[in-house]
């Protein structure tokens, strides 16, 4: 009987949700009620925060498989998982597989995605929206029900470092309660520069506002702002957003070696002007296009969802802050460290600097 409540109360809560979070796509999607009034989206996010208390899903990897020279099939889960944004500061976050920014998803030029979100949320509809691809957003990036799965395809056809997030409507709420994610469509030619680069990581600066509320999320100013790193092999560091990990436990580099970072700021609202601390970018790629080429810049200006691939070579040995260049954001947490050694091994010293 309890089980059967449960399950009345999780249908209950998605219908009188959907108002406020379908994106009015097609197939099983609903419309919008454009009648609602501040009353009932109180009640809805009331129900919204009872339905999730106490939940916190283990994350669920996420599945690639290459199934042919231009195939890729990616299958992506929505959950509800804590993450620990500050130290002793947990933030109950909606995430793309227990990550928050979600986990890299690495393509190339060309390719064919074939995509499957599982929704393991209980009561809210999730969805997603790839820039790196062609789509019909009312077919294509249409709402997931809880506890169901929708599959889609779509072409991949430009190079670059794009950001993808649930596209469910409030979609502010989703991407600022932690839905996004970062999607490299690596070029078919490559980067001119590729036989010059000694090392990568991939870099992304996301927000932290008060927990899922709407009013902070549209006229607040961002309690922590903060940067994550992604794995482009195995062994690479992988981290959630959070104001000390990337400090604690610095990204390394050798003497001499030249590196590329690729890099996404995924907001929700703020610029970031990106800026490696003791170094002059040689080479910058805008949104990750080896079209958009540029060379010798100090900063580079991110807006809410830009890209770039950025190179520099570091000359000598200490630590390197990479930071925003919008210090009131830095002071907020957006600070990573990179370490250089003669090694290129982490030689045990003290991280220090901005």
């Amino acid at each position: 009987m309890k089980q059967r409540m449960s399950s009345l109360l999780s249908v209950a809560l998605a219908a009188s949700l959907l108002a406020a979070c379908s994106n009015g796509g097609g197939g099983e999607a609903k419309a919008e009620n454009k009648n609602g009034t501040a009353a009932t989206t109180q009640q809805s996010a009331a129900n919204m925060l009872a339905a999730h208390k106490g939940v916190n899903q283990a994350p669920v990897p996420l599945k690639m498989e290459r199934v042919g020279p231009h195939d890729v099939h990616i299958e992506m889960t929505a959950q509800i998982t804590d993450i620990e944004i500050d130290k002793g500061k947990i933030y109950k976050a909606w995430t793309f597989n227990g990550q928050a920014p979600g986990p890299l998803v690495v393509v190339n030029e060309g390719d064919t995605i074939h995509f499957t979100l599982k929704n393991m949320d209980p009561v809210v509809p999730h969805s997603m929206d790839f820039h790196a691809v062609h789509a019909s957003p009312s077919k294509d990036f249409i709402d997931v029900m809880p506890n169901k799965s929708g599959t889609f395809t779509y072409p991949a056809n430009k190079p670059g470092v794009f950001m993808y997030h649930c596209g469910t409507k409030p979609v502010l709420q989703h991407i600022a309660n932690g839905m996004h994610g970062v999607i490299i469509v690596k070029p078919k030619n490559g980067y001119p520069t590729d036989k010059e680069v000694d090392r990568e990581y991939v870099l992304i600066q996301n927000e932290w506002y008060k927990y899922n509320d709407m009013n902070d999320f549209q006229n607040g100013v961002p309690s922590y702002v903060v940067f994550s790193s992604k794995a482009l092999k195995p062994g690479d560091p992988n981290t959630n957003g959070d104001t000390f990990t990337l400090k604690e436990k610095p990204l390394l580099a050798k003497v001499g070696e030249k590196i590329r970072l690729y890099i996404n700021n995924v907001g929700p609202n703020e610029v970031s002007s990106f800026h490696v601390v003791g170094t002059v970018f040689d080479d910058v790629y805008l949104d990750g296009n080896p079209n958009n080429h540029l060379q010798g810049m100090q900063t580079v200006m991110l807006p809410a969802s830009g890209g770039a691939v950025v190179e520099f070579t570091v000359t000598r040995p200490g630590t390197y802050p990479i930071v925003t260049h919008q210090f009131n954001h830095a002071q907020k947490g957006a600070v990573a460290m990179l370490k250089v050694t003669e090694t290129g091994e982490d030689d045990g010293s003290e991280t220090s600097g901005h």
